[in-house]
């Protein structure tokens, strides 16, 4: 009797183990669901052989093949569930003075356009879906402008693409061009891109429409339970979302708020600052008179009633007289100013200085241009630069 329940109690573990295993089988995977048809757009770099041997030595690269130091090759194209694909390319380059162009030394840079449309055909539409890699030939038809010379062109491709999720992938592929309508030379033209797959069409695979079709029969009733308890967590959710994007809002508001004051409280500072006026001084002197004093003074009440505000002194001299010279004189002109900051009371710590001596007149008054004295005196001050507030 014993015996007996042992067996029995093997018997349903087994049974057991069997429908947890067939349920964990049953779970759809990306490796059940393939991309039948999308759109897709490239950006990468293209390398030119017009060597005038392309087509018989692949292997030399030093001196044939030409490129840019920046993205030079850009398509978009719409691929098809039947494996077809319709693509149009525009491709930028440059043929290197000192390489091998059409059997010759090139002279100089020359510029090379080019202007394609191909039509491809996915491999593996016939050696099978592999996920990783995806190779596919091609015919087209496009104008290029190599060598100073247009010439329509037919062209045969070559290339796999390698993705790594279903958006992106690395594409490599090689073309030849042979041209038509003038003597113009074939060539060879190569590519690397990175490629993004969008408005994508998935299917699933045989194997994946075969599992489809079990769990669909084993929970059609689970399902039922699913979709009520489902239903209620989307209505909480939605709550949940419409609540924080409710505070999002307001926060954003708030903050919009904050920084739309924080402008005017700038700019009304920046408008009274303006209003004083700069500080001038008299031909090679650094002295403050009684109007300098008192755009000062002036500047003082701006900084008391901003605790926060620091500013920038900045002066400079005019074009007159040697420039380190002048550059040392605005240095003394920038201090006498700070210093007399710092006698009425003002923390240094809201204070800095940049002396410009004379590289930053405010007019033309340069070394080349005569000028009044009136107009020279613009340039010999000290202004005031709003930091931070």
């Amino acid at each position: 009797m014993k015996s007996y329940a042992l067996h029995l109690l093997a018997v349903v573990l087994f049974v057991s183990c069997t429908v947890f295993s067939q349920e964990e089988e049953l779970q759809l995977t990306s490796k059940d669901s393939i991309v039948i048809s999308s759109w897709m757009v490239s950006l990468g770099y293209n390398f030119v052989d017009d060597s005038g041997d392309a087509f018989n030595d692949f292997t030399t690269i030093k001196d044939q093949w030409n490129a840019v130091a920046f993205p030079s090759r850009i398509s978009i194209g719409r691929y098809f569930e039947s494996g077809i694909g319709i693509e149009a390319i525009a491709t930028y380059n440059n043929y290197k003075e000192g390489n091998i162009i059409d059997g010759s030394v090139n002279p100089e840079d020359i510029s090379y356009f080019g202007l394609d449309t191909r039509l491809s055909y996915d491999l593996n539409k016939i050696i099978g879906q592999t996920g990783f890699f995806d190779p596919y030939v091609g015919a087209g038809l496009g104008y290029t402008d190599a060598n100073n010379v247009g010439r329509g062109t037919y062209n045969a491709i070559i290339g796999f693409r390698t993705w790594f999720s279903d958006r992106w992938a690395l594409d490599l592929n090689s073309s030849g061009k042979w041209s038509f309508g003038n003597e113009a030379s074939n060539h060879i033209q190569h590519a690397a891109g990175v490629i993004y797959q969008f408005d994508i069409k998935k299917g699933l695979s045989k194997k994946g429409q075969e599992k489809l079709a079990l769990i669909e029969a084993m929970e059609k009733e689970k399902q039922r339970v699913n979709d009520s308890i489902a239903a209620a967590n989307r209505a909480k959710e939605e709550a949940a979302l419409a609540k924080r994007l409710a505070e999002e809002k307001e926060r954003a508001l708030a903050e919009k708020a904050r920084i739309e004051a924080e402008k005017r409280r700038r700019q009304l500072i920046e408008d009274k600052i303006k209003e004083l006026g700069h500080v001038y001084f008299n031909f090679d002197s650094y002295s403050l008179n009684s109007d300098s004093k008192k755009v000062l003074e002036g500047l003082v009440d701006i900084l008391n009633e901003n605790p926060d505000l620091k500013i920038k002194i900045a002066s400079g001299t005019d074009s007159r007289g040697p420039s380190p010279y002048n550059l040392r004189l605005s240095e003394r002109r920038v201090n006498s100013t700070k210093n007399y900051l710092l006698s009425l009371g003002i923390d240094a710590a809201k204070l800095s200085t940049e002396a410009y001596g004379e590289s930053n007149l405010l007019n033309e008054c340069d070394d080349n241009t005569y000028c009044s004295e009136a107009k020279h005196r613009v340039n010999r001050r000290s202004e005031f630069i709003v930091i931070r507030i």
